[in-house]
């Protein structure tokens, strides 16, 4: 479980973050990315000639400090901002993004939102309901279609989240923080549910966290960036025998050596850092 460097010749070329691994399709491909939110350029860019693949239905968990730019990438790879410099695209399908908070909309029932999004996809009225059914029942809140937002736990709003998010028939997942806020009971049940939804729909998916433990919890692979401006510094292949959880021992071994990496990068561009957002 050594970290491999991003163009470390040592390792094969497709094991690089940039090249996918050969004959698997991508999913998501950034090549040489520059983000910037000022005009002068009297500012650090956000994100700096970054380029990445995902494949189809792979996990990618990414870690790095606030302000380095893993929101923004989110973003970029929505499509809700446009890259400075090289390009972004998305041969596996459109994207769907969930966020810390589930912004829901609170006038209407748990099902109702879901049916939003089915509405904004073409779906047919006569068969809305029927879906958002069946989606609900995807992510286990069968029967909770009449329900108040207000009436929902935290975890459960995150699940109708989800929910929603499926039925925008996108490939790709696009997730930041979306348990963050949740306390450790509940967040561990959603990391078995997302895992559960993940395998049966073979779904793309890109995972925000300043967890570490959460980051090996899920991923396939890790990414860390650096601070700004963001660019991939160290990559994890995450090969865990057995079903994972986020006592195992495995995740605690790798979840302390990404750690010491994470912080090192922190320390190295002198970006202060509450300790709470380095979490093992």
């Amino acid at each position: 479980m050594t970290p491999a460097t991003v163009g470390d010749e040592r390792h094969e070329p497709w094991a690089r973050a940039d090249v996918p691994p050969p004959t698997v399709q991508a999913a998501i491909v950034l090549d040489r990315v520059t983000k910037r939110f000022d005009r002068d350029g009297s500012r650090p860019a956000v994100l700096q000639d970054v380029s990445l693949t995902v494949a189809e239905g792979e996990f990618v968990s990414l870690l790095g400090a606030s302000g380095c730019g893993k929101s923004t990438l989110l973003a970029l790879v929505a499509g809700l901002e446009a890259p400075t410099s090289g390009t972004v695209a998305t041969p596996g399908g459109h994207a769907a993004l969930m966020f810390q908070e589930s912004a829901l909309f609170p006038w209407l029932t748990a099902g109702q939102n879901i049916e939003l999004a089915l509405k904004l996809r073409g779906v047919p009225r006569a068969e809305r309901r029927d879906e958002a059914e069946r989606l609900l029942d995807v992510v286990h809140l069968a029967g909770q279609h009449k329900s108040r937002v207000h009436e929902l736990s935290g975890g459960m709003r995150q699940r109708v989240a989800l929910a929603r998010a499926l039925g925008q028939d996108a490939r790709i997942l696009l997730m930041d923080e979306p348990f963050a806020s949740l306390d450790a009971i509940t967040r561990d049940v959603l990391h078995e549910e997302l895992i559960r939804v993940w395998e049966a729909t073979g779904l793309s998916v890109v995972f925000v966290t300043h967890n570490v433990r959460e980051a090996v919890r899920l991923g396939q692979r890790v990414e860390l960036m650096s601070s700004r401006p963001g660019r991939f510094v160290r990559r994890w292949e995450v090969e865990i025998e057995g079903p994972r959880r986020i006592e195992s021992a495995g995740v605690s071994e790798l979840s302390k050596e990404i750690t010491d990496d994470l912080r090192r990068e922190i320390r190295r561009h002198a970006v202060p850092t509450p300790s709470s957002e380095v979490r093992s």
